[in-house]
């Protein structure tokens, strides 16, 4: 079996659907001629009985009445047990077959080359007892016409069994053309064109629409792929230069006055280059939908942990949290995303940064408001892209990467959630995440 699924599995489209309708069709009209010859039996049959039915009628009403039967060749008078009364040989048939005549069935029997027909009629004669009138006749032709009939449905059955194959080859053959035509545009098509689509709104012109969709995708995710990839050099190149150059100047120029100075300064570029990949790494996995199974995370305990991890020197923190919030998201993800968007509102606030976490049905609403400067309007969208940072001048650590926020942007869409940046009600900036709630 395993072997013949194999080989099915391996042969073409077009062939498959040749050897299933050839299949089907030499199976229907076999039927059909089998249907066909029986109705020509059931045919052959019938007017035999009627003929036989008519002498042994006129026979039996003859014994009825007392009188002397004359039993033809064809005419045997039995009794109900099948032992002759008309002083002749015995009949020629089984007891069972006899029995069956005596129920009213009509039989065929085959011998000597012929096919016979067999029935009764029964008749009381005065005396009160019951005989049989068996009568019975040669179906002349009849073995000839049935083989000629049966070989002929057949021979016809397969002769139009072949001609539904062959039709069946040229219809997938011409169905499956256009799917020709189209896979050998697809492999000519140069890098940002589409295929062309038929005129007809079939399932072909569908097939043209989702795959040009998966081409339009594959542009996009390749643009974004080659933006990203350049932004990244570009990111990665200044601090790793910074350090280079550090060094370079504290190899040539050795100062131990400076030296301490000189490496707080390399470990702090490399601080920034290590955070730099960390978020790389995050992104590219949140890109794959590689993330871990959701789990309730306590979203009050969460952020009152990112609180506590920001340096102490910094704004106040302030949480309020009216009512206890589980978020389904996985742990690690979630210090990632309070981190971001602590870490940023700290780098821009002046003196305090509010966090709020609201049940909100099947959301929780997690709002961070600083007394920064705020977002522009016209910058609100464009803050979660990739490497994107508005007037760093106003950090209070000179800024990061830009990647910050599209990272979090990435793993709350992850799972189903939305963030959007506004204005506090203070005049900073406002960030609204929206998580599902677990469970």
């Amino acid at each position: 079996m395993t072997r013949l699924r194999r080989w099915w599995t391996r042969r073409s489209l077009r062939l498959r659907i040749t050897l299933v309708v050839g299949v089907v069709a030499v199976v229907a009209l076999v039927l059909l001629s089998r249907l066909g010859a029986g109705l020509v039996a059931s045919t052959l049959t019938g007017a035999a009985d009627a003929e036989l039915r008519g002498q042994a009628t006129t026979v039996a009403a003859d014994l009825r009445t007392g009188g002397a039967a004359a039993a033809g060749p064809g005419i045997r008078i039995v009794d109900t047990a099948g032992t002759p009364v008309d002083g002749r040989g015995p009949l020629p048939l089984r007891d069972s077959e006899i029995h069956r005549l005596a129920g009213g069935a009509a039989i065929t029997t085959f011998g000597d080359g012929e096919f016979r027909r067999w029935l009764a009629v029964p008749a009381v004669v005065p005396d009160g007892s019951t005989r049989l009138v068996v009568a019975s006749g040669t179906l002349v032709g009849g073995a000839t016409l049935l083989a000629r009939a049966a070989v002929g449905f057949l021979l016809a059955a397969l002769v139009v069994a072949a001609v539904i194959a062959v039709a069946a080859w040229a219809a997938t053959r011409a169905a499956l053309r256009p799917v020709d035509r189209m896979r050998a545009a697809a492999a000519a098509l140069p890098p940002g064109a589409r295929l062309p689509l038929p005129e007809s709104r079939d399932e072909l012109r569908a097939l043209a629409e989702e795959i040009n969709g998966l081409l339009a995708r594959r542009d996009d995710a390749v643009t974004r792929l080659e933006r990203f990839t350049g932004d990244a050099a570009h990111e990665l190149r200044s601090p790793v230069a910074s350090i280079r150059a550090q060094a370079e100047v504290a190899v040539a120029h050795p100062d131990p006055a400076l030296a301490d100075d000189t490496l707080r300064a390399i470990a702090d570029e490399a601080q920034r280059l290590t955070t730099m990949l960390s978020d790389l790494l995050a992104l590219a996995r949140a890109d794959a939908g590689r993330r871990a199974a959701a789990e309730p995370v306590d979203l009050v305990a969460a952020v009152r942990a990112a609180a506590s991890r920001l340096p102490a020197a910094g704004p106040v923190v302030e949480v309020v949290a009216p009512a206890p919030a589980t978020v389904a998201a996985g742990p690690g993800e979630v210090a990632l995303v309070l981190d971001n968007l602590l870490g940023n509102a700290a780098r821009y606030a002046r003196t305090v940064v509010r966090v709020a976490v609201l049940p909100a049905g099947r959301w929780v609403r997690l709002i961070v408001d600083d007394d920064g400067p705020g977002i522009p309007e016209d910058d609100r969208a464009r803050i979660f892209d990739r490497f994107t940072r508005l007037a760093p001048e106003h950090a209070v650590d000179g800024g990061g990467a830009g990647l910050g926020l599209a990272l979090v942007d990435g793993l709350v869409r992850g799972r189903g959630g939305t963030v959007v940046a506004g204005a506090a009600p203070g005049g900073g900036a406002r960030l609204e995440v929206r998580w599902p709630v677990a469970g």
